[in-house]
């Protein structure tokens, strides 16, 4: 191999491990021409193979391609080198930044990716924080009317992931347990993954991070303790000195139990440590029911606990305290929110209307009553499909991708035939992977309405199943639904609603147009937001603490059919979509026949007359929601605001 030819391949690896690519497409369109690339391998994997490719087919395709790698290269060194030393570090249990990283489960996760990805674009220097894996979340068949669940082993060699070198240890279940730490790269933001498939582990630590919210309690303890304290070590041993951490929800609390515990250790007081971690912390609270809180019994957590009360001088009773909430009853349990309420600086919650529930779901927590909103935002380069980006950037110009007011205001220079022509293609596409998955063949000609979310009861899927005669009206007007979704291998509940809708679908009511895509994941849900016209949320308000699906779908010039619940509660405006009434029945059975008749009302009064009119009326609707929502819905704008309203002022102190 020639000097220039092993610079091309180092240049190349660079590419592929780093997950820029996610999101750039012509880096990405490189990687996809690579021989032996199939859709469902990382990229890194691929290269892996490249031995076996007869050499002069793989000289040919790099003499092709030099030109490209290099300039791509040297693009992605610029934007790494614009970026100085992490200063904000952002804990999340899961990150969702790619199909072929299976790191993820839901919104939670696919928010942290978004996050990462818009600090590298807005060169913020932030590091993410979280667990590897070793098989992440499952993999989704439908059988047998339902769902099943499987595992596939996770190989951080071959998913970009790079040994740091680094092991650091914690103290877990009266052991210390070692954890090796990992880094990926997200642009220009690093995150750092720690995993606990070390030799020198017991079995039952080496299988700590085995998978994502899965096992005991005990379990997802131990996890949590692997993420806040090893998150903390970790960066310690890389040198990194971070000046805010920020909780994307409660999991990573035990980071909080670690800061004070190394300014005791360096002679602060209590008080003094307890002012010094407030000053550099933010709390994200994703959920407005006391459900979705984490909480630990007691004699389960006392001996982890048992650590940190020493390093701090106090007894373990008032560390506890501080985990406790006047509504968890006479139990009271540890719970993680009132521990990240209490000792962190600032909170927020995902939505405006959230904060407003999240205020008063901790009303019992007297620093509760200062949680503000920042409402969730999308990474607009991760979700729009590639053919309407490069119409929005010749036709909006710089900016729209991060929120640019003025980009958006150019909308309505996007015509009625560029529209239609981006919708057509993203349309075929997805009613191929319908076809493939599903052995349904829809109507290309019909008004396909998406709903794509986590399968936890009070999204209510099944919902519009509740009015048998609207529904199917609106199935012979020309409606057809597209459903996708994983329920939790323990909620037998949202396993029950996923097998109500796969019921369905096989009947003969549905007449082949009510279908459920399998295997819900990030290219699913691009193919879903790029080639459905509208999209539905119909979630118990005010359970949807954001709900982003939406605006991913939004930003792809999707009109949102929606309870008025988290984003769409905060932007909704008469004109750009459509709002289901919410029923004022105190009584569930009530509420959801009434709001499932004006959810069907809507689809077949305003939707599907609108849809299929001549005139144009369609589009425009578009541009107008388009012009209203495209500078909001953006996470360029979110992440600009947390690092304006926090990180920044924080930082300073």
């Amino acid at each position: 191999m020639t000097e220039m030819s092993a610079a091309l391949e180092e240049a190349l690896g660079v590419l592929a491990r780093n997950h820029r690519w996610t999101w750039h497409h012509p880096t990405r369109r490189l990687l996809e021409a690579l021989p032996g690339s199939a859709p469902d391998r990382h990229p890194v994997a691929t290269l892996a193979t490249l031995a076996t490719v007869p050499s002069e087919v793989l000289e040919q395709w790099t003499t092709t391609h030099a030109g490209e790698i290099a300039g791509l290269y040297a693009e992605l060194t610029t934007i790494r080198d614009a970026v100085g030393p992490p200063q904000v570090a952002y804990f999340s249990p899961e990150f969702g930044i790619a199909s072929q990283l299976p790191q993820y489960s839901g919104g939670l996760g696919i928010l942290a990716g978004d996050h990462l990805k818009a600090a590298s674009d807005l060169a913020l220097p932030l590091v993410g924080i979280g667990l590897l894996y070793r098989q992440g979340f499952f993999r989704q068949e439908i059988a047998g009317g339902g769902q099943v669940e499987r595992y596939e082993t996770v190989d951080p060699d071959t998913s970009g992931a790079v040994d740091t070198g680094v092991i650091v240890t914690v103290p877990v279940a009266g052991a210390d347990v070692a954890a090796r730490v990992w880094r990926q790269e997200i642009g220009a933001t690093p995150l750092l993954l720690l995993d606990t498939d070390v030799e020198s582990n017991s079995v039952e630590a080496r299988s700590i991070t085995d998978r994502l919210y899965s096992g005991d309690r005990r379990h997802r303890l131990h996890q949590e303790l692997i993420l806040g304290v090893g998150g903390v070590r970790a960066l310690r041993a890389l040198g990194l000195a971070p000046t805010v951490y920020h909780l994307n929800e409660g999991h990573a609390c035990f980071l909080l139990l670690e800061l004070l515990a190394e300014h005791v250790d360096a002679g602060s007081t209590l008080a003094e440590a307890r002012a010094a971690v407030r000053a550099a912390t933010l709390f994200t609270t994703h959920t407005p029911v006391p459900a979705g809180i984490d909480r630990f019994d007691r004699d389960l957590v006392r001996g982890e606990l048992a650590p940190w009360a020493r390093r701090l001088g106090i007894d373990l009773q008032v560390l506890l305290g501080w985990a406790t909430m006047r509504e968890d009853g006479d139990t009271k349990p540890f719970n993680t929110a009132a521990l990240a309420l209490e000792l962190c600086g600032q909170a927020n919650g995902v939505s405006q209307l959230h904060a407003t529930v999240s205020r008063q779901l901790f009303a019992s927590i007297p620093r509760a009553a200062a949680i503000t909103g920042i409402t969730n935002g999308v990474h607009a380069r991760t979700w729009v499909t590639p053919d309407l980006q490069q119409i929005y950037d010749e036709v909006l110009g710089s900016g729209w991708d991060n929120g640019a007011p003025e980009a958006w205001a150019r909308v309505g220079a996007i015509t009625d035939a560029m529209f239609a022509s981006i919708r057509t293609v993203a349309r075929g596409e997805l009613l191929d992977i319908v076809a493939v998955t599903t052995g349904a063949q829809l109507d290309p000609q019909g008004c396909v309405i998406g709903f794509a979310r986590r399968f936890a009861t009070y999204k209510r899927a099944g919902l519009l199943l509740r009015d048998p005669a609207g529904l199917a009206r609106a199935l012979d007007n020309g409606a057809q639904f597209v459903f996708a979704g994983k329920a939790h291998p323990a909620d037998g509940e949202g396993k029950a609603l996923l097998a109500e809708i796969v019921a369905f679908a096989e009947s003969r009511h549905a007449g082949g147009r009510v279908v459920l895509v399998p295997d819900y994941d990030i290219t699913i849900a691009q193919a879903l937001y790029a080639g459905s016209d509208v999209w539905l949320n119909n979630p118990i308000r005010p359970r949807e603490a954001c709900g982003t699906s939406g605006e991913k779908a939004a930003l792809n010039g999707v009109l949102n059919c929606s309870i008025l619940d988290g984003w769409w509660a905060d932007w909704y405006a008469d004109g750009i979509g459509w709002a289901i009434p919410n029923s004022s029945a105190t009584d569930p059975e009530e509420r959801d026949d009434t709001e499932a008749a004006s959810l069907l009302r809507i689809v077949n009064d305003e939707v599907l007359p609108r849809f299929f009119d001549q005139s144009g009326a369609w589009w425009d609707t578009v541009r107008r929601m388009l012009e209203h929502l495209g500078p909001l819905v953006t996470a360029g704008r979110m992440v600009a605001e947390y690092d304006h309203r926090f990180y920044l002022p924080m930082g300073r102190r």
